[in-house]
Order: C-alpha cells, then sequence, then structure tokens
C-alpha cells in the first residue's frame, strides 16, 4: 500500500480512537499506527534482518523497539511510545539518541503513532537541538508522507536524508550568524563598512541607526520531496522566513506546519488584499497562481479585482478555490479539517525578484513590512 494511502488508515483509526475515548497501549500502537508505516516505506516487517524488533546491540543493553537494518547494518532506531503518551518527556529521546550514538546510528525516531520526531543522534549540538523534523499525520497527511518518505529503505540507503540534514544544520548556523548582525543591536563595524562602500553618500551614523531599525527576513529553502520522488536542490522552499526580530526562535523547518507551529500573521498583512499586491507589482494578473495538493499541480487566472477564477468558475476568496482544488483532486467527500484551507499559504506565484514560485502569504508579508518601514 502506498504510503500516503497507508498514513491516511492510520489516521482514521487515530480519530476514531479519540472519539472513543481509548488507551490502546505500546503494543497495539505498533501493530496498528507504527509497523503499517514501516512496511509502507518499502521496509519488509517480517523480516529480522531489515527490521529487527526488541533490537540490543549487546545482550546486557536495554532494546530498542525497532532497528531498521541495511545489508544486516542498523542505519534507524525507532522508540515507540504508547499512543497518547508525552513525547516530550526528555527520557525518551534521550536513551535512544544516546544508544544510538554509540552504536553509530545516525538516525533516531520517536513516536507514539500519531506524532513522529526524527532525530540525527551523531550532530555535533547538544541534544535539544538534534530534533530535524516532527510531523502528526492527523494535521496533514501529504506533509507527513513528504517527511516520512525520507526514512524509506531506498532513501535511506542512499542516504538521502543526510543531504537535507546538512543543508538545514548549515542554515541553522548562519541564522545564528544573521540574528547577530541584523538582531536590532549595535551593529558590526564590519557591517557598516560594507554598507558604507555601497551608499557612499551616507554617514556611519545614519547606517548605524538604519540597521538597528531594520526588519531583516531571510528565505532558507529546505527541499523535502514528495513520497517516492527523489532528492532534489532545485524545488522551491516551503519553509516560511526567518523573522530575525525573534532572535530566540530557530529557524522554522519544513514540516514545522504538521508540528502545530504557526509564524504569527500581524493585523497589517492581514489588512491587505490580492488587489493590494497586485497594485505593489508583487502579483501580476498575466501569470497565473499555482498550488499543489496530494502530489497534483493546479493552476489559478489572478483577475483585476483580485478574484481568482478556477476552471472556469471564479471565487473571491483564495480560501475558497482552495477547498474546490482539493474537491475536485479527492473527487470524494473530505472531513471538514481537511477541507478548510489556508488560501494565502495554499497559493503560490512567482517571486517579483527571483521567478521562483513563493508563498502568497510570503509576498503579503513582504508587502506589510516594506509598508512598516
Amino acid at each position: 500500500m502506498a504510503l500516503y494511502d497507508t498514513i491516511k488508515d492510520c489516521v482514521e483509526r487515530l480519530d476514531r480512537y479519540t472519539r472513543q475515548g481509548q488507551r490502546i497501549g505500546e503494543q497495539n500502537t505498533k501493530a496498528s499506527l507504527i509497523e503499517p508505516v514501516i512496511k509502507a516505506l518499502g521496509w519488509d516487517v517480517l523480516d529480522p534482518d531489515e527490521v529487527h524488533r526488541e533490537y540490543r546491540r549487546r545482550s546486557a543493553d536495554n532494546p530498542v523497539d525497532y532497528a531498521l537494518l541495511i545489508m544486516r547494518t542498523p542505519r534507524l532506531f525507532i522508540e515507540a511510545k504508547g499512543l497518547g503518551e508525552n513525547l516530550d518527556d526528555p527520557r525518551w529521546a534521550n536513551q535512544t539518541i544516546s544508544y544510538a550514538a554509540v552504536a553509530g546510528v545516525e538516525w533516531v525516531v520517536l513516536t507514539d503513532g500519531s506524532e513522529w520526531r526524527i532525530y540525527n543522534a551523531h550532530a555535533p549540538v547538544p541534544i535539544e537541538q538534534k530534533l530535524f523534523r516532527s510531523v502528526r499525520l492527523a494535521d496533514d497527511i501529504d506533509q507527513a508522507a513528504e517527511v516520512l518518505a525520507l526514512l524509506g529503505r531506498d532513501d535511506l540507503r542512499d542516504n538521502r536524508i543526510q543531504e537535507l540534514w546538512k543543508s538545514y544544520f548549515v542554515d541553522r548556523q548562519v541564522h545564528g550568524a544573521l540574528t547577530t548582525l541584523f538582531g536590532g543591536q549595535e551593529p558590526p563595524r564590519e557591517l557598516v563598512s560594507m554598507i558604507l562602500k555601497q551608499a557612499p553618500d551616507l554617514n556611519r551614523a545614519d547606517i548605524r541607526a538604519s540597521l538597528m531599525r531594520a526588519r531583516a527576513s531571510f528565505d532558507f529553502p529546505v527541499t523535502v520531496p514528495l513520497a517516492g520522488t527523489r532528492l532534489t536542490t532545485s524545488t522551491p522552499s516551503s519553509a516560511p522566513p526567518v523573522d530575525l526580530h525573534q532572535p530566540d526562535r530557530p529557524p522554522v523547518p519544513a514540516s514545522s506546519a504538521t508540528s502545530g507551529r504557526r509564524v504569527t500573521v500581524s493585523a497589517a498583512e492581514r489588512a491587505l488584499t490580492l488587489r493590494d499586491l497586485i497594485n505593489a507589482g508583487m502579483l501580476s494578473t498575466r501569470r497565473p497562481l499555482t498550488a499543489e495538493w496530494r502530489h497534483q499541480t493546479r493552476q489559478a487566472e489572478l483577475l483585476p479585482d483580485g478574484s481568482v477564477r478556477v476552471k472556469g468558475t471564479t471565487y473571491t476568496s483564495l480560501s475558497a478555490a482552495g477547498e474546490a482544488v482539493k474537491i475536485d483532486i479527492a473527487d470524494s467527500d473530505l472531513k471538514d479539517t481537511t477541507r478548510a484551507t489556508d488560501g494565502w499559504d495554499f497559493w503560490k506565484a512567482p517571486d517579483p525578484t527571483s521567478g521562483r514560485p513563493v508563498r502568497l502569504k510570503e509576498l503579503r508579508r513582504r508587502l506589510a513590512q516594506s509598508s512598516v518601514t
């Protein structure tokens, strides 16, 4: 069964367990929610040379629930907890990551069947920073499939997750440096000098004051491959930009939309309309809007009055247009939670600077920030 369909089945079970108030325990969680996903990722759950349950590196060690092996060598540890258990308890991640580091296993997953957390046990950072991706199946099936596909047997064999981790790790370090440069504190002299070379008519005091007022944001492209596809570096980022006026907030991975964290939308952003973006030159009615859902792409025509037309039907709301696309693709009844759509996040348009597809929410944010400054 395809990964997407398996996750969909798991979400339906989760919904049933929740409605019935069931506490199904760890073993039932493994059987009904975890092992089906492992199988859908291409692992042979019946072959202990590939999926080893209760794995011990040495007989005296505490076992890990699952070790996924390639050529009989462990490549991924999975620590399973009963549905509803508190994954935030540091004991669960700490003990498995520590064991993985000793065993030479780089990747660790902690899951209760509903949420899946992926860690890099070998990352040279404190243990709380080893978390790489976190997804909740019921939040967004498509996003969950994209992230969990990184754990597929073929992808793990080719170590594609390492390529993505490297970019994320570097971006996080660059984010720290940018926070220092543009964090609203006294700017480094070197930065002031660089700007002075580009704008010689200004003086250092004015440049310093301007930098301290600046609200800079930077987009870190992070590619998460779709289920069944190979990792590329050219796919546009779905990650939101980093707001350096929140210096304690780390870069948000691409999967953050499924982890329950949302980028705050200001009142100034919410007040903007599509017509505002058109009038500001951020959008063009000559270029279609695009959206991807369940691995299918759809287009919408942007009209001068700020409405959008999809397959001959005109919508005054981006969200309504997005819902129509989902219904068209699914060709079946959808749950209200699945049908509900944030149109500004759903639709993309060419970036007026780079030409790459970018979410309308990001274009709206840029316009709101430029209006403030």
